[in-house]
């Protein structure tokens, strides 16, 4: 049997976007409670009933949160344009081979607006 798990994860950031329009409200220094799906899926294991355990997707962030929770996104490396589509893939490429299921991550940047990033 396959399954898919979901781990939601949260961190406050502030960021802006320097390639926007001139007068474009993002251009602006702004600040955003950013929430992460981080998406696994695979096999469930026969024994646990699992696919893998939350606390493993959880662990894994672990070491992202604390460079991007309370941080200025564009001083990241790599984040120097941290859009939602940046900021999707710059997760993707540093979980992927700790979550070997991970299947996609999605950043909300607000309640409305959101980015999924699938890998290549």
């Amino acid at each position: 049997m396959k399954a898919e798990i979901v781990r939601t994860v949260r961190f406050e950031a502030a960021h802006r976007l320097p390639h926007v329009p001139e007068g474009h409200k993002c251009a602006r220094l702004h600040g955003h409670s950013f929430q992460v799906e981080l998406r696994v899926g695979g096999e469930v294991d026969p024994h646990t009933g699992w696919v893998q355990d939350f606390a493993d997707l959880q662990a894994a962030f672990q070491p992202l949160h604390l460079v991007l929770d309370h941080h200025y996104l564009n001083e990241v490396p790599g984040l120097e344009n941290p859009t939602s589509e940046i900021l999707a893939r710059w997760i993707w490429e540093r979980l992927v081979t700790a979550l070997p299921g991970l299947m996609e991550v999605t950043v909300h940047e607000t309640c409305t607006s959101r980015c999924t990033y699938r890998g290549q």
